[in-house]
């Protein structure tokens, strides 16, 4: 039990007691909770490093900084907002919210996470709806407004959505209708977070309607260095489901079928996946913006310092995928083995593509882009899609996950979210146990490239050609295999790592990218003696 003679509202600038919290409850506390990137590593202990006052209409809550240092790496910081929770409060908390009992001179509580707390929660909303400046000891906390926030929209209901992330969700408005989502990020970095950037940009400047409006953030402006973000609040969108859920309603048709011999998708299908090609077209057309006064969204060349980059990248990727495949090549099941065999057999091939990427004269331009955009990643509503989550990759850093790309980085993953769709569906359910493996290969490949051909046709009709951002077709093909393959390689290592049984699928994108890469050297300059032919008769022993 945390113990201490000063009054709840007092203990702002109390160090004693933070660090007695730091040192005796954190670390039991933090490693429960789901937001918690560290659990993996050997931690060597926890320090609140900042403690700042967000008033609220009966006590102070404290938004603390958290560091957790390791033995090694880098250490992290992470957002805890904290309030106490009276003895007699008639406010409800989940057990995962209460961090620990407290006395607070003659008062007797339970410390607890605070946006369980409908004061702090309210408190938050208020801020932003007001565009408030929270001066602090060390620098400020500032709440902005964005457009999609009506001010005359004065505390309403909330609740905190019950669902374990690497952030936390609250969600505003009235029983019948809850209008406004606020994220906290929890993980904190110490620049802008990449999502504020790309929603603010989308609806202020690109016009994009296609996304949750952008309603506002909260952010830390230290003293001395860059300002963090803490949350972003967005406009709640009206869904039925996620797209890759509704892929997958679309496949029970066309799986239920393939027992009986059946070729089946419906014309609806098509319309979805035209949408969606539509959609992320039109999205990438807001983000292309020549005459932007914002640096960090003016279009780029491919210039020698972001080729070095990604090559430098792909090439630790794949040293690195090549070394887990060989040592858990007897883990794989036969069909896997086949594939893994000719993507080792191709690793010369693929060097040489990458190397090509260097000096290849490349015309088309860079922009940022979503940068984890995959079919979990689209909400569907009843008659349209909404793209949601602009973090950009989870493992990379804040820097990194800023970087201008091609537009065609988002179209390959999504792309290969739809080849993930419809052979975890086909190889995985038990309408299709006994098919042979070979088969249901076939007619999986088949519903995944007429799928892959009527996304990326929709995707390009919303550009026109030429676009400063895809010179020609031959820019256009070289860019998504590029693409393509970086990530089916980077989806290798999870699937040897955690799905075995699953290996075969990005191995299949893989070598279905090396197929093509073929194509382009026998066009390009004829068969080099120097780098063999991929060995593909091997997939039919």
């Amino acid at each position: 039990m945390l113990q201490t003679q000063l009054s709840w509202p007092a203990l702002a600038t109390e160090a004693p007691f933070w660090d007695a919290l730091a040192r005796d409850v954190l670390p039991a506390y933090v490693n429960t909770c789901r937001w918690f990137a560290g659990k993996a590593r050997t931690q060597t202990g926890f320090a609140v490093t900042s403690v700042h006052t967000v008033p609220t209409v009966r006590q102070p809550a404290y938004l603390l900084i958290v560091e957790a240092t390791y033995a090694e790496g880098e250490s992290e910081q992470y957002l805890l907002p904290v309030t106490l929770l009276a003895a007699n409060s008639p406010n409800e908390v989940p057990d995962k919210g209460k961090i620990s009992p407290l006395v607070c001179g003659n008062q007797e509580g339970t410390l607890i996470d605070a946006i369980y707390h409908p004061d702090f929660r309210t408190a938050l909303f208020e801020a932003i709806r007001q565009n408030t400046e929270l001066p602090q000891p060390d620098g400020s906390l500032t709440a902005v407004r964005g457009r999609g926030l009506a001010p005359d929209d004065t505390q309403p209901n909330s609740r905190v959505l019950p669902v374990d992330s690497s952030n936390s969700a609250m969600v505003f408005g009235t029983p019948r209708q809850e209008t406004y989502f606020l994220k906290l990020y929890r993980k904190l970095f110490a620049e802008t977070n990449p999502e504020v950037e790309m929603v603010a940009f989308l609806t202020e400047e690109g016009g994009f309607e296609h996304i949750p409006a952008f309603c506002g953030t909260l952010g830390w402006n230290p003293s001395a260095g860059r300002p963090i973000t803490l949350g972003m609040m967005q406009r709640m969108v009206r869904n039925d489901k996620d797209s890759w859920m509704q892929t997958g309603d679309y496949l029970n048709d066309f799986l239920y079928a393939v027992p009986n011999r059946l070729f089946t998708i419906k014309e609806d299908v098509f319309d979805k996946v035209e949408l969606l090609g539509k959609r992320t077209g039109q999205m990438h057309c807001a983000l292309y913006q020549p005459r932007t006064t914002d640096p960090a969204f003016a279009p780029e060349p491919f210039t020698d310092e972001y080729r070095q980059f990604l090559i430098g990248r792909f090439a630790d990727l794949l040293d690195r995928r090549y070394a887990l495949l060989i040592d858990n090549y007897t883990r794989l099941d036969v069909p896997a083995q086949r594939l893994a065999w000719v993507f080792m057999e191709a690793k010369e091939m693929i060097e040489a593509f990458v190397e090509e990427f260097r000096t290849r004269p490349l015309d088309s331009l860079r922009i940022r882009i979503h940068g984890d955009y995959h079919l979990g990643q689209v909400l569907a509503t009843p008659d349209d899609f909404v793209v949601i989550d602009f973090e950009g990759e989870p493992e990379s850093t804040i820097t990194d996950r800023k970087i201008k790309h091609s537009p065609l980085k988002d179209v390959a993953g999504m792309i290969r979210s739809y080849h993930y769709a419809v052979s975890a569906k086909l190889f995985n359910a038990a309408e299709t146990q006994g098919i042979s493996p070979e088969h249901l290969q076939r007619v999986s490949d088949r519903w995944f490239y007429l799928i892959r051909d009527t996304y990326l046709d929709a995707y390009l009709s919303e550009f026109g050609s030429p676009h400063p951002l895809f010179k020609n077709n031959n820019e256009i093909n070289f860019l998504l295999l590029v693409y393509l393959l970086e990530k089916a390689v980077y989806e290798l290592g999870y699937e040897i790592s955690y799905r075995p049984d699953w290996v075969k699928i990005p191995l299949k994108g893989i070598i279905d990218v090396v197929r093509e890469i073929e194509k382009i050297r026998i066009s390009d300059q004829g068969h080099r003696e120097e780098v063999p032919m991929l060995q593909t008769k091997l997939l039919n022993g």
